[in-house]
């Protein structure tokens, strides 16, 4: 839960395209450290877009995405310095399958941080040993199962340190039985005070870990609330919708 009140980072006018077709139109977002912002809404809404927009991944248009002040818009932003402050995990994992669970964990800090292998070998093994996986360090992707090497993605970006954590539908890949060992992890984080920005299409993950709902629709955002008062009293009638369509899903 937010109660700092130190602004990590702001969003303002943000516009994007693919072609001609418009992806974000006007995105404005703050983020407060410690905070965990939940983004919700159909598929197709810009909420992936979003991200990888604020990761470095896809190019804006228009509009200014400020992290501690710093225009990540600009054309002069060294990205690999500004992923060692904004990680992100995405659903497919994206582990190399040639190298074990620890190698692909030291990758970042060894080679892009410079770190030192005795200390950067501590905190893999403590961050490991948090998502019960310790025992599996020698292990290669392939004798892992999805959740396991969901939970390995996350202790990687974790690693290099991040002030900011993106979740871009990490258990969209997943069987059901293996979603909740996942989200137990971010779970664990957010009580721990990790500023997270997680999109998900899980509703009761939603509730339970954010401090802010934001529903997404057509590129917009439509609405910004409490997970109480989104759940239960949506101002806007698309929002009313989107819920009452994964009412009727779950029946």
């Amino acid at each position: 839960m937010a109660d700092s009140g130190e602004l990590l980072l702001k969003v303002t006018q943000l516009h994007k395209y693919f072609g001609e077709r418009k992806v974000l139109d006007g995105i404005e977002l703050q983020v407060e450290k410690g905070e965990v912002i939940v983004i919700l809404g159909p598929s197709g809404c810009g909420k992936s877009t979003f991200l990888r927009c604020l990761n470095g991944l896809e190019p804006v248009q228009e509009g200014a995405i400020q992290y501690r002040g710093q225009n990540l818009a600009g054309a002069a932003v060294d990205w690999r310095e500004v992923r060692q402050h904004i990680g992100m995990v995405f659903q497919n994992y994206e582990l190399f399958p040639h190298m074990t669970v620890m190698d692909n964990i030291l990758l970042g800090p060894l080679k892009v941080q410079k770190r030192e292998l005795k200390e950067a070998t501590q905190q893999a093994e403590q961050l490991l040993e948090r998502v019960g996986l310790l025992e599996r360090k020698l292990d290669y992707p392939r004798q892992l199962s999805g959740g396991q090497k969901q939970r390995i993605a996350i202790v990687r970006a974790l690693c290099m340190n991040p002030e900011i954590m993106l979740f871009d539908e990490v258990t969209a890949s997943l069987d059901p039985e293996m979603v909740r060992e996942v989200l137990d992890v971010i779970l664990g984080l957010a009580q721990q005070g990790m500023t997270m920005i997680i999109v998900t299409h899980e509703m009761g993950f939603a509730k339970s870990v954010g401090d802010r709902i934001v529903f997404m629709d057509q590129g917009k955002i439509c609405e910004i609330a409490a997970p109480q008062q989104f759940f239960t009293h949506p101002a806007t009638e698309r929002a009313q919708h989107f819920l009452d369509i994964f009412q009727y899903e779950k029946l």
